[in-house]
């Protein structure tokens, strides 16, 4: 047990276990008081504050991270000292990392393998748009959260392109295992280093071993300088063709030949996934949710059943069974359509019980726009599925170019919400939740009361709500996190129990 669990950083903050240290710094599991969430916080080592450069890198990683906002990145929610200690608040991702999941599983599958390159690809291509190299990729660094998604953390030795560094001429700063051969040659390095790093991770998800070992760490530094990676083939057959190339390319030691980008990198193995899904015909792990967000051009070299939300088989059952349901509600005069959804699979928090809605209840919401926000899938964000989910449109760049636009609930006739549960495929993304009465919902975004919001921080994010009673409640999507699109799959209200 580490001396300082228990402490409290700026009354806020209580540490509650230690989960990992390195040469700069100490991070905890803690508990921010104010929100009543769970965090993780980085505490820099007493001897190195002293330290003016190391304290200026640690600073410069606070800073450097707080403008990233991406679901694949863990992101920074605050920064401080304590006793002449700065600290940095992240946060707290529950699951294990990457390296643990490989140490866990041995080699994993082509398919999985490939979905979390792309994802941290797609984190590696955010930092780099602003302008900050990773400088450290590696598993350990890359945490898989309880739904199996990845988030790249620890920019620690990260610098932006334009800054001159503040390392010593010819240090080295990374791990061996995964250094690119000019940062291990202590030259400059730029996006194309990481994207190096991030080739001998998924070599290692697809074999269960780094490419290179020896004596030292030198040694094995030196072997990314000369020698090229042992053919991935050769050690894990299945892999394909095309894969192995898009490997050898991303590790190329030519520069000119290595990736020059990681928007170009996410869109071959964006491929490279589709193509592997129609060999095998089947989805793993953490694939599954990925290849839902595939460029629509990609998702044709799906097999058909993977690019529909239902089997064919199962969608000709589905409209028997729905000619049937027609025939027996005309006879019975009665619109089943409007019943409750039910409970569900969430567990309300305690002493609340989940609110049915109808199923007809949700509406998109773009008072600033003409086209709506895909007014078909508005059902899905209250059916109680978490595998169907309603979507705004693509915005480029991640930019809405707008102030909002949103999906509401009607839970007619009223009732006194006391929390409201967001489950999102995406985090980081920023929403308020407004409430508004009626005999219909405004048309305005100015006629609705905003009552919560925040970053969605979770795939399952709650935000507190005054437990007035209301009858619409809006989710007010203000900023997409760098993302084209946000997801919903569910909206959830909870009111107290009878």
């Amino acid at each position: 047990m580490s001396a300082l669990e228990g402490m409290q950083l700026s009354g806020r903050y209580r540490l509650d276990a230690q989960v990992g240290t390195g040469g700069m710094s100490t991070v905890y599991r803690a508990f921010d008081s104010t929100l009543e969430r769970r965090v993780a916080i980085k505490l820099m080592h007493r001897d190195i504050a002293a330290d003016s450069d190391q304290l200026e890198r640690f600073r410069r990683e606070a800073r450097s991270v707080a403008r990233l906002s991406h679901p694949h990145i863990v992101g920074v929610i605050d920064a401080g000292e304590e006793d002449g200690r700065p600290y940095i608040v992240f946060e707290y991702v529950e699951g294990e990392t990457l390296k643990d999941r490989i140490r866990r599983l041995g080699r994993l599958p082509v398919d999985e393998a490939i979905a979390y390159a792309i994802e941290i690809a797609r984190a590696l291509g955010a930092a780099h748009a602003r302008g900050i190299v990773h400088r450290d990729v590696k598993p350990q660094n890359v945490l898989v959260d309880e739904e199996g998604s990845a988030k790249v953390t620890d920019f620690g030795i990260a610098r932006t392109m334009d800054d001159s560094g503040l390392t010593a001429e010819g240090r080295v700063l990374g791990t061996t295992d995964y250094v690119s051969p000019e940062q291990a040659l202590g030259h400059d390095v730029n996006g194309q280093s990481d994207l190096y790093s991030l080739g001998v991770v998924l070599y290692e998800m697809l074999t269960g071993d780094v490419p290179f070992h020896g004596e030292n760490q030198v040694s094995v530094a030196m072997k990314h300088v000369r020698e090229d990676l042992p053919d991935v083939q050769r050690r894990r057959p299945d892999v394909s063709a095309g894969l192995a190339a898009i490997l050898e390319r991303m590790t190329s030691k030519d520069l000119k030949r290595r990736y020059s980008d990681a928007l170009t990198l996410q869109a071959d193995l964006e491929e490279a996934l589709a193509i592997e899904l129609n060999r095998t015909g089947r989805s793993t792990g953490e694939a599954t949710a990925v290849l839902r967000t595939l460029p629509d051009q990609t998702k044709r070299r799906l097999p058909l059943r993977m690019r529909r939300r239902v089997p064919i088989l199962a969608l000709v059952a589905l409209v028997a069974a729905a000619v049937g349901v027609t025939a027996f509600l005309a006879k019975e005069g009665v619109d089943r359509t409007q019943r409750g959804t039910g409970q569900g699979t969430v567990n309300p928090p305690p002493s609340t019980r989940v609110v049915s809605v109808k199923r007809t209840s949700a509406t998109d919401f773009d008072p600033l726009g003409s086209d709506g926000e895909h007014a078909d899938e508005t059902p899905l964000a209250v059916d109680k599925d978490p595998g169907t989910s309603w979507s705004t449109e693509g915005y480029q760049g991640g930019n809405l170019g707008k102030d909002g636009v949103g999906i509401y609930v009607d839970a007619d006739p009223g009732v006194d919400a006391r929390s409201i549960e967001i489950d999102s495929a995406e985090t980081g993304w920023e929403a308020e939740v407004r409430v508004a009465d009626g005999d219909e919902a405004p048309e305005e975004i100015d006629g609705w009361e905003r009552v919560a919001g925040g970053t969605v921080e979770s795939k399952r994010q709650r935000f507190r709500l005054p437990g007035e009673r209301h009858r619409y409640y809006l989710v007010w999507i203000t900023g997409l996190g760098g993302a084209e699109r946000v997801r919903i799959s569910e909206i959830t209200l909870f009111a107290p129990r009878a």
